[in-house]
């Protein structure tokens, strides 16, 4: 296994490998969206047009299985964003690695950094800072969506169904963004470790390495998936909670 090159800039660590995908990964969702939304047409539509097309109803349908159909239409944007920032961050690994030699430690920005292996490539969902990153933004997201349109319930539900269950409630609330981190990572990560060991097999893995990164391509889309679909449950359990009782 290679170091993935950090960059220690006082108390701050940066995996340069994982801004690098991270800022890919950007582009591409960029990209994607930019070209899709470009020339639409009624008519004759192009194959990205009716690509993103189906997305959008994908979306919108995962986002209304969790929540009443009006307010569903409200988050579908974020839904797209995380489930297509996160697939795009799954198969980054896929394709190939990009792995440098030196011998005596590498200077970045002035800065040294130890050790004579570094891989420059990952997916970014493979580091565990990346997924607790995109976890804390949801857990944010969810709280302050729930106080800001279910002031009532958001509070008085933590003392349900009896005020003793105030512990409990709390664990359960942090709880989520721990698990939404793990899950993601543990996947994705793994699957590249998987990569890299059939990789030390050369020639003789590459009939496996072709079935593996083709699985790979499933998981990473059930992996987005997940993600998003949960991050639409946290939304609905703070902010629509009380139209169902």
């Amino acid at each position: 296994m290679h170091d993935f090159p950090v960059l220690e800039i006082g108390s701050l660590n940066i995996d340069i490998s994982s801004f690098l995908a991270i800022t890919v990964s950007f582009i591409i969702v960029l990209v994607l969206a930019i070209r899709a939304t470009r020339n639409l047409s009624v008519d004759n539509p192009s194959k990205l047009q009716n690509f993103m097309e189906w997305v959008v109803e994908f979306v919108h349908n995962l986002a209304a299985s969790t929540m009443p159909l009006d307010k569903a239409k409200k988050y579908v944007s974020l839904g797209m964003t995380i489930i297509l920032f996160i697939f795009v961050s799954n198969l980054l690994g896929l394709p190939f690695g990009i792995v440098t030699h030196h011998e005596h430690g590498l200077t970045l920005f002035g800065y040294k950094i130890e050790g004579h292996e570094f891989a420059w490539w990952k997916s970014p969902t493979a580091d565990l800072s990346v997924t607790s990153g995109l976890a804390v933004v949801v857990f944010f997201l969810i709280h302050y969506l729930g106080i800001k349109n279910n002031t009532k319930h958001y509070f008085k539900h933590y003392f349900e169904p009896f005020w003793f269950f105030f512990p409990l409630n709390l664990i359960k609330v942090f709880s989520k963004p721990l698990t939404l981190a793990l899950r993601l990572f543990a996947n994705i990560f793994a699957g590249e470790v998987l990569i890299a060991t059939i990789l030390m097999a050369g020639v003789l893995g590459t009939p496996l390495l072709l079935a593996w990164q083709g699985f790979s391509l499933f998981v990473g889309a059930i992996q987005a998936f997940l993600f998003t679909i949960l991050t639409m449950v946290y939304i609905s359990e703070s902010t629509v909670h009380e139209e169902h009782h």
